[in-house]
């Protein structure tokens, strides 16, 4: 019996019960199952996640700043094979990008240690718009966002266009980054990161702001008081200093 675990260990009960009949063994399959058992061969059965019900989430440009964030996560590897992530935080209202981590994984913990430093010179969002990871449907995410009067909107599963900006972000920022380049250290990735961000966020004509970059499109249209105004070169070499 453990021999053909061994062998085939995604195969079930049935299958080995079925073999060793096949073979001329006259055991039931009683006994096999408490020996099978009692080896602790037994497979458990993944439950399926099941989420709330959600809501279709529509993409409308905000009119101010802070009125809602996107966040997603991407993932890549380094030259040794290693994995990596990043985590990406959007303003909805300028597609200014407020930071990119990077690391080998992000719990729920760290996601909420990123946001509330960005949150020191931003100042906190009036609702998140993200898909349904398990970082962003932990309880302890949840109760963050409660305690700072944000409302979470979690987009419907299998529909990414519902959180578009971020998602739209994520592939240029994977063909002109993550795509063109070998890494061959998490610290490489990040000092690449770092100075192409400041360039997008302050240089790159984006054709849904007109044709401008994200900061220059906030300095024209305003946005909600915060700590720091928002689409200043302080504030954003700051935040780029703090999460990459």
């Amino acid at each position: 019996m453990v021999l053909l675990v061994n062998k085939h260990p995604r195969r079930g009960f049935r299958k080995f019960f079925d073999k060793l009949r096949a073979e001329g063994y006259p055991w039931n399959h009683k006994r096999v199952y408490r020996v099978y058992c009692e080896l602790g061969l037994n497979l458990r059965k993944k439950p399926k996640k099941r989420f709330p019900a959600r809501i279709a989430q529509s993409l409308l440009q905000p009119i101010f700043a802070n009125e809602c964030w996107s966040m997603d996560f991407m993932s890549d590897a380094t030259t040794d094979g290693c994995k990596f992530r990043t985590f990406n935080v959007m303003d909805d209202f300028n597609r200014e990008i407020l930071g990119i981590k990077v690391a080998r994984s992000f719990p729920a913990l760290k996601v909420i240690e990123i946001l509330d430093e960005i949150a020191l010179y931003r100042g906190y969002p009036n609702k998140i718009r993200t898909d349904n990871g398990p970082e962003f449907i932990a309880k302890n995410f949840a109760a963050w966002a409660k305690q700072h009067n944000i409302h979470l909107c979690h987009i419907q599963p299998g529909k990414p266009a519902q959180n578009g900006y971020i998602e739209r972000f994520n592939r240029t920022y994977r063909e002109e980054i993550l795509d063109m380049y070998l890494f061959n250290s998490i610290t490489e990735v990040r000092n690449i990161t770092k100075n192409w961000l400041e360039d997008y966020n302050h240089n790159r004509p984006h054709e849904s702001l007109a044709h401008t970059a994200p900061v220059e499109f906030a300095r024209c249209h305003g946005g909600t008081p915060m700590a720091i105004p928002i689409g200043t070169l302080a504030s954003t070499q700051v935040i780029n200093q703090l999460y990459l």
